[in-house]
């Protein structure tokens, strides 16, 4: 703080201040109710070395207010007797109404502003002070030293509480404590508090008596006319009320004073019918009653049929202006006292039970999706037009992307305007909010606390900030505001501003508490959306990095394929492209249980293993079989099967595999729990393929089954996974008749395919992610195939050597026929040698000259480094060197040692 002299406060950051620097309260030097009020001081053109104040002799020295708080200030002189301290009592503007001290010969020593009742102490002509920064800030505030804006108060401190209406709510006064900054004391907090307290239970207590004496004048009334024969006397309205209370339940008494509360609250004689239960019904009636004070009042009486039972149902309604007149009891009819008080009262209780109301209903209407946007379109169409007339939702862009803003003040975006009409001059959606350091909005968010601005055109730091668009919005009655900021969890996710110009009356504390829970709930909607958001982009953009980003180039099919994430939660979908050896090619797809970062994760491990184990030419059966091993160990990895341990509650995926070999036409297909694939034969017809259907992935120990048919010639395969045709909105064999009719035009291309499918058959708004997988068939021409059938002789290596050479003069590769005749005499010599009859020879031109072998044993080949010394094994590693790739694969009668050598290759 720093003290100079004989000041307390921060000095340094004043006198920087009052020279022109500008600074926030991050700073720390300045608190930051303090700042705002300097900073208002400055735009008010104020002067620190100012003495006079504005004078009035306009104010109630016997009013409510002072003969409530009168016993209060005695008590606070005998505590504070023999001190130098000056207890002050002021009105809702500022203008102190009375004096006391601790030592009665302390005024002989001051000036008269600060002894003599009348003198008005409000912010914007005295600067800052304990009394008009308290209704500034609308809450207890202290005051030190060089704080206060005056130079004449520099030696002194305060501490200041609003006193309230506690019907209303509304500041009637300000209790404050000056001092000298030495006899600071933390006790004066509470005690001041308790102060306070006391003064608003004695305007209450005012205000009881009141309607006592209204009370009163209604039964001497009602006693009169019943002595003069205007009004029957068999039962007293009080003991007809006690007889009406007992007779109806719950619900009809809450109802009843529901609409008592209303019938007084319009000031007016007013008659309605209200239906009660069990078809009976009760009429309300208000007529005005004075007290012999001259408090003027409302009663509002029942007028109850005598058999309840019998009494037919009517619909209820008002009619105010058509009966002027309360009507009188008619025969068979008696009449109890519901409510007496004053019409402001009804309204105070009126009120309330309205915020009660758009409370319950902000529970209903707020949150409903998790998109950050339509949460904050929720909360202002909630608050319009109860709360408000116009409402603003200014959020950093950080926030809308799922993330935390490190500086939100620097970044706010205008995500929401909405109102009563349209015609009303805010910045548009989408513009950039500068806030400035006097603006409401911004001590909103340094403060954290809600700030209420009763009266725009006074609020010189809302006006500051753009004053040509303050005029505009002036100009339009906008004429009240209070800012809230939209915290949750620690985190400000932005600020909710609510105006008012239909009403004429201004924003209240009661309106800034119910701003404030509103806001406070939304702002815990929209919490959960941003971090929904954020897990969302963060598992979407791990599956798009886990998904093929391009399709592999072949030859046997024509592919297109299209992944639409789910609206609420990105899941495990994938499918797969992947070459083979022999011009073959695998499709995969495959769907992980479960939404979110970890299905996606398990996805790409899926995936991953769905590929080496292709590598290793294993059939759709045993490569499901495989990855239903991995799924076990990796369910057993999360937890699942450690004693205490959390299951992270992934069980499972489904999986389809399938081989086509373009040489043959054969397609070899094997599932695990998925939907069966479409297949599209060149005549348009479409079916789905029998398949066994096999358990999903992750049960483990059960056997998977494959199936193998031929396909013609540019027949189309589609799979696809669950969320293509599973919605719950819609049963699923109309989902597959849709696919049918989507899928009966063979001559599209599988690009038009793809579209085609989604438009027609995946849902408007799906709940789990669509992984769509077409493939066209090809077939390789009997023209690029050489194959021949030799018996394990050796002597018969030569000649299918020459014959393999012939071939490729045929297909105009003699540039590769010294690469090819060496790489393929290895690879039968050795077939000869190690393996068994019958063997088969195959050359393949495709992309690439295939070379295969095929023999009936099953022994597995194995490359190694032949010492110098001896005489053979040398085989494959020279078929490793002439060869850009080469492998093995088993079959069901042995395997087949297959190498690829570039079309250049000399």
């Amino acid at each position: 703080m720093g003290v100079v002299g004989d000041r307390i406060g921060p000095v340094r950051s004043r006198d920087r201040f009052l020279h022109g620097e500008t600074f926030d309260s991050t700073e720390g030097d300045v608190r930051s109710p303090i700042l705002s009020s300097w900073e208002r001081c400055r735009l008010l053109g104020l002067s620190p070395d100012r003495s006079d104040l504005p004078f009035t002799q306009d104010f109630d020295a016997d009013g409510p207010l002072v003969r409530a708080a009168a016993p209060v200030l005695d008590r606070l002189q005998s505590i504070f007797a023999g001190s130098r301290m000056n207890i002050c009592l002021a009105d809702g503007h500022g203008v102190v109404l009375e004096r006391r001290f601790g030592d009665k010969a302390l005024p002989r020593h001051l000036a008269p502003i600060q002894t003599v009742p009348g003198f008005v102490f409000a912010e914007q002509v005295a600067g800052t002070n304990g009394i008009g920064l308290t209704l500034a800030e609308r809450g207890l505030v202290q005051v030190y030293g060089a704080e206060h804006f005056a130079e004449r108060s520099q030696s002194s401190a305060c501490t200041a509480i609003p006193v309230r209406d506690q019907l209303s709510g509304h500041i009637e006064g300000v209790l404050c404590l000056g001092y000298p900054y030495t006899d600071a004391d933390p006790a004066l907090v509470p005690l001041v508090r308790r102060a306070a307290e006391a003064v608003e239970r004695r305007l209450m207590e005012q205000s009881s008596a009141r309607e006592r004496g209204l009370l009163q004048a209604y039964l001497e009334a009602g006693f009169r006319a019943a002595a003069n024969g205007t009004e029957p006397r068999d039962g007293s309205p009080l003991a007809m009320a006690e007889l009406l209370q007992s007779e109806l339940d719950q619900s009809d008494r809450s109802l009843l004073k529901e609409r008592a509360t209303e019938l007084m609250s319009s000031a007016r004689r007013a008659a309605t019918e209200v239906p009660l239960s069990h078809g009976r019904s009760v009429t309300l009636v208000s007529r005005p009653v004075t007290s012999s004070s001259g408090v003027e009042g409302i009663v509002i009486e029942a007028l109850i049929p005598e058999d309840t039972e019998r009494h037919a149902p009517a619909p209820a309604h008002a009619h105010a202006d058509a009966a002027p007149r309360p009507p009188a009891p008619a025969p068979g009819m008696v009449r109890g006292l519901v409510l007496v008080g004053e019409p402001e009262v009804g309204r105070y209780a009126v009120a309330a039970r309205r915020r009660l109301e758009l409370l319950a209903e902000a529970g209903n209407r707020i949150g409903t999706t998790l998109d950050v946007d339509r949460t904050a379109w929720e909360l202002a169409e909630t608050a319009v037009p109860r709360l408000a007339d116009f409402v603003t939702i200014d959020m950093p862009e950080a926030v809308l992307r799922g993330e935390e803003s490190p500086n939100p003040t620097a970044e706010m975006r205008r995500t929401v305007v909405h109102g009563i009409r349209e015609d009303c001059p805010f910045y548009p959606v989408g513009s950039q909010v500068t806030l400035h350091p006097t603006t409401p909005h911004m001590r909103c968010m340094t403060t954290g606390q809600p700030v209420l601005e009763p009266d725009l055109k006074a609020a010189l730091g809302w006006i500051a900030q753009d004053p040509a668009h303050a005029e505009l919005l002036l100009a339009h009655n906008v004429h009240s505001l209070i800012t809230v900021p939209l915290l949750s969890r620690g985190v400000l996710l932005g600020i909710a501003c609510f105006y008012r110009s239909q009403d004429p009356a201004p924003y209240g504390d009661d309106d800034r508490a119910l701003a404030r829970e509103l806001a406070a709930r939304a702002a815990l909607c929209i919490d959960n959306a941003r971090r929904y958001t954020r897990e969302h982009t963060l598992a979407l953009s791990l599956q798009h990095s886990l998904l093929p980003r391009g399709l592999p180039e072949q030859d046997a099919v024509e592919v297109a394929h299209r992944y639409l994430p789910a609206e609420t939660g990105v899941g495990g979908d994938w499918f797969d492209v992947i070459p083979l050896s022999g011009t073959r090619v695998a499709l995969l797809v495959g769907d992980v249980v479960g939404h979110g970062l970890h299905a996606a994760a398990t996805m790409g491990r899926l995936r991953t293993a769905a590929r080496n184990f292709a590598e290793l030419e294993l059939a759709p059966d045993e490569l499901l079989t495989h990855l239903d091993n991995l799924m076990v160990r990796l369910d057993r990895e999360e937890g699942g099967d450690l004693p205490g341990a959390a299951s992270t509650g992934i069980v499972g995926a489904t999986c389809l595999y399938a081989i086509y070999d373009p040489t043959s036409r054969q397609c070899t297909l094997a599932r695990a729990g998925h939907p069966p694939p479409a297949l599209v034969l060149p005549d348009g017809s479409v079916s789905l393929l029998d398949l066994p259907a096999g358990p999903p992935l992750g049960l483990g120990g059960l056997p998977f089954e494959s199936a193998e048919i031929t396909l013609p010639v540019h027949s189309q395969l589609v799979l696809y996974t669950d969320g293509l045709i599973e919605d719950r909105h819609r049963d699923i064999d109309t989902a597959l008749e849709q696919l049918h009719r989507a899928l009966s035009h063979p001559d599209r291309a599988p690009e038009d395919t793809c579209r085609a499918v989604l438009d027609a058959v995946a849902p408007e708004h799906p709940g789990d992610d669509i992984a769509l997988l077409v493939a066209r068939t090809n077939a390789l021409p009997a023209d690029r195939i050489a194959a021949w059938d030799l018996d394990a002789d050796p002597a018969l290596v030569g000649r299918v050597r020459a014959a393999a050479m012939e071939q490729l003069d045929r297909w105009g590769l003699e540039e590769s026929s010294f690469a090819t005749e060496l790489l393929l005499s290895e690879l039968v010599t050795n077939a000869v040698r190690y393996g068994s009859a019958p063997i088969r020879v195959r050359l393949i031109l495709d992309r690439t000259l295939i070379c295969e072998v095929h023999d009936a044993s099953n022994s597995a080949p194995r490359m190694r480094h032949a010492a110098s010394t001896d005489e053979g094994g040398r085989g494959l590693f020279l078929v490793a060197q002439l060869a850009q790739a080469w492998g093995t694969r088993y079959t069901t009668g042995g395997k087949v040692i297959w190498a690829e050598c570039a079309l250049d290759a000399a």
